[in-house]
């Protein structure tokens, strides 16, 4: 793959997920009743990032879970009906709250779709609402993302790579050609 554009980088991204904080805060009007619950991979340490934020604009402290939506997917052959979350810690009940389901990309709709079969699973929140760094287009599906670091207008025969210091020894996103 060659690099067509380097879209973020370290401040970017920061800047970004500050920004988001403020807006899940303002939408919510506060923080009571609500909770993150990251998309494994990457969306688990930008809920824990936006945590933080939230933490420091708020003063309340958010819980945070991560969800592993593997055997929720309808592009993966599955061995039977019932779906088992195998890596999923959510150790709150999210019950009558406003789960924020946190992302990096989204692109086609189907991860987050299959992540809210997966938190429905889990109990029944008041309202689920969806919030990734970057909105690439090409939703194949009736979902739209509240919260959006940017939209990235891509085609086809394109790659955004998200890389986070987590999992990647750095933070940056970037576009590449296939």
């Amino acid at each position: 793959m060659k690099l067509k554009a380097q879209l973020l980088n370290e401040s970017d991204i920061n800047r970004v997920l500050k920004r988001i904080s403020h807006q899940i805060i303002e939408k919510n009007r506060g923080t009571n009743d609500l909770c993150l619950i990251g998309i494994k991979s990457r969306g688990v340490p930008l809920a824990k990032r936006l945590k933080e934020n939230i933490f420091e604009i708020d003063g309340n402290e958010v819980e945070v879970g991560e969800l592993d939506i593997t055997h929720y997917r309808d592009d993966i052959e599955k061995c039977d009906n019932s779906p088992v979350l195998t890596d999923t810690k959510v150790g709150f009940d999210i019950t009558g709250k406003t789960v924020v389901l946190v992302d990096d990309v989204i692109f086609t709709g189907r991860t987050a779709r299959a992540a809210l079969d997966a938190v429905l699973d889990l109990g029944r929140p008041q309202k689920i609402q969806l919030c990734v760094l970057i909105d690439r287009g090409h939703s194949e599906l009736p979902i739209k993302a509240n919260f959006v670091g940017k939209n990235i207008p891509t085609s086809l025969d394109e790659v955004v790579a998200v890389r986070l210091v987590e999992y990647d020894g750095e933070n940056s996103v970037a576009i590449y050609t296939k």
